[in-house]
């Protein structure tokens, strides 16, 4: 089963990124194809290490600051902290995945990520430890991803190519995952039986194991994207390619809402278990733990059957939605557990596709930059929706705000229905009078071609 927009037919071909690019092929190997390319299964591994180390400084992190005394509120400046650098300097991040060696580029920011929570382990080991001294931490830690998640996610690529990349997309999804549940765990465990320090400690341990994946790779199996030398604009450069090419505008315009409203668990399901079910920390778990099941769930099924172009994108975003609400309308624990199960698919479903079409619709040149904004819409809109969603919540109900998630991504299905339809119109005109509002503009010193949008 292949869920992308058909490419043939009689009529105009459809802009690129409303279907899978004719070059990516059809589904090949099966739900762990990509585990068959021997530099992403060792880039993977080192991935799970890390990532599982990083949901445990997220634990500790979180217990850190209330343990220090702060409030909630302040909670809330410390994660704001943490994403507003992708929010503000994501752009730049992806200028300099475009323009560096990507693997080098991924060596530094573990580094970098490993010596702060290194740092912030022994503060808070020796007892010296500040409110302050955390928030520069979240801030420095903020500006390190602005350029490891960009360069991240398009290194993907050039270990597994276009073809295998929605099932490497699908698969990342899956060991983010399932680090959500190994990691909370782990950390619970290490805090209650040695402090919250050896979190940081031990994450700042597991980033090794990400320098040993990136020094162990194949260097001459990579498919390395040609460097971007320095040219003045090429932030803005960026922003107008993706705004003028079809298959990274839509996804985008719906990653902005949905990442800024539809993506709060954080906030809604610690109301929803407390004080729509009457639970308590454990109830919380169970709903976390439903949504975690369904995310691997619905990753394995997408890393099997390919889900990619802006049509499947919509009628992903329509289920997530109709899944929240419905979530949000569960009369019981037990249904709201089995609605969330499903939500949780839906949620990995949307994020999969949207990162492969948007990867698949970008020129390499630009697959840095691209990648920056789809990190910031996913990531950065977090400190503008969490105390919306908080504010909801609070004002009209548990329930409200996965009402809330559940209206924004079926807006965002609307906003990208809508905005299908008028590409669709203007492709079945004459090539002459649209074409050129669609064309994206080359990269910097690149002649124009048929590479925006359109396909040859």
């Amino acid at each position: 089963m292949t869920l992308v927009a058909p490419a043939g037919g009689d009529g105009p071909p459809a802009p690129a990124g409303l279907r899978s690019p004719a070059s990516a092929g059809p589904p090949v190997g099966g739900t762990f194809a990509a585990l068959r390319v021997p530099n992403y299964r060792r880039f993977l591994t080192g991935q799970i290490v890390s990532m599982c180390g990083t949901w445990m400084q997220t634990v500790a992190l979180g217990w850190l600051v209330l343990s220090l005394g702060a409030s909630g509120t302040m909670l809330g400046v410390v994660t704001a902290a943490q994403f507003l650098p992708i929010l503000l300097f994501g752009a730049y991040g992806g200028l300099i995945a475009d323009r560096t060696n990507t693997r080098k580029l991924l060596a530094c920011t573990a580094v970098v990520q490993a010596l702060l929570a290194a740092v912030l382990g022994i503060l808070v080991i020796t007892d010296v430890v500040a409110l302050w001294m955390v928030i520069i931490f979240a801030a420095a830690l903020g500006l390190a991803q602005a350029a490891d998640n960009p360069a991240r996610q398009t290194f993907v690529q050039e270990m597994v190519g276009r073809q295998t990349l929605p099932n490497a997309v699908s698969l990342n999804s899956v060991t983010m995952n399932a680090a959500r549940v190994i990691g909370p765990a782990l950390a619970g465990a290490t805090i209650t039986l040695v402090g919250t320090g050896v979190c940081f400690l031990l994450n700042a341990l597991s980033f090794a194991a990400v320098l040993v994946a990136l020094g162990r790779l194949d260097v001459a199996a990579l498919r390395p994207t040609p460097r971007v030398p320095r040219a003045p604009g090429q932030i803005r450069e960026g922003f107008h390619y993706a705004i003028r090419t079809t298959g990274i505008r839509i996804p985008l315009l719906m990653m902005v809402l949905t990442g800024t409203l539809a993506y709060e668990f954080q906030v809604t399901l610690p109301l929803v278990a407390r004080e729509t079910f009457h639970g308590t920390a454990a109830t919380f778990s169970l709903l976390t733990g439903a949504m975690g099941a369904g995310a691997v769930a619905g990753g394995l099924l997408v890393a099997r059957h390919r889900v990619t172009g802006v049509r499947a994108l919509i009628t992903v975003a329509a289920a997530f939605g109709v899944l929240l609400l419905a979530s949000a309308a569960a009369p019981t624990l037990t249904i709201a557990v089995g609605a969330l199960v499903l939500t949780g698919a839906a949620s990995v479903a949307f994020i999969s596709a949207g990162n492969a079409t948007v990867q698949l619709s970008a020129d390499p040149r630009m697959r840095g930059r691209v990648m920056s904004l789809w990190s910031m819409a996913f990531l950065g809109t977090t400190p503008v929706g969490g105390p919306i969603a908080g504010a909801v919540a609070q004002t009209f109900g548990a329930r409200a705000g996965l009402v809330l998630a559940g209206v924004a991504a079926l807006a965002a299905a609307l906003i990208g229905l809508a905005s299908l339809r008028r590409v669709t119109a203007a492709a079945s005109l004459p090539a002459g009078a649209t074409r050129g509002a669609e064309q994206a503009p080359p990269p910097a010193g690149q002649p124009a071609s048929r590479a925006g949008c359109l396909p040859a």
